[in-house]
């Protein structure tokens, strides 16, 4: 009865909080245990040529000292540097740096052990079509997406 009246949203909060969390485990694991999940939130919005700390906030929905802030912490932590934006002599990028290079990795290793396990769980047809129909829900829903 409680899951007919649970919405949707909440049921893709859950499973998003539960990657997260294995996320943040495996990188504590592998010796990544000082990013706290506020970083990690702002580092994996990072465009893989950098971002504006403007457009970082943004798609936080954080505000930019906030942003500023968070990158603060990750940039002497070495996971992030800012770099001239190429574009713009006055704008800097945000960018990983080596170790969050490394952290990135290390994430994209549990990204893919849960995934697998969630397949394993639906079934690939049935996977295909989750992935699909958020790809498809993106239009409505994340205004940051890459073109």
């Amino acid at each position: 009865m409680e899951q007919q009246q649970t919405s949707t949203g909440v049921w893709m909060f859950v499973a998003g909080r539960h990657l997260e969390t294995r996320i943040f485990e495996h990188l504590r694991a592998g010796g990544f245990d000082d990013l706290t999940l506020a970083q990690g939130r702002i580092a994996a919005r990072l465009g893989p040529d950098g971002t504006r700390l403007t457009d970082l906030a943004a798609a936080a929905q954080v505000t930019k000292q906030t942003a500023g802030f968070l990158v603060d912490q990750l940039e002497r932590a070495g996971y992030v540097e800012r770099r001239p934006d190429p574009t713009d002599a006055r704008a800097r990028l945000v960018v990983l740096a080596e170790r969050g290079i490394r952290a990135q990795e290390r994430a994209r290793e549990m990204e893919a052990v849960v995934e697998a396990e969630w397949e394993a769980h639906l079934g690939p047809a049935r996977m295909r079509e989750l992935r699909r129909a958020l790809l498809d829900l993106r239009a409505l829903t994340d205004p940051w997406r890459e073109a």
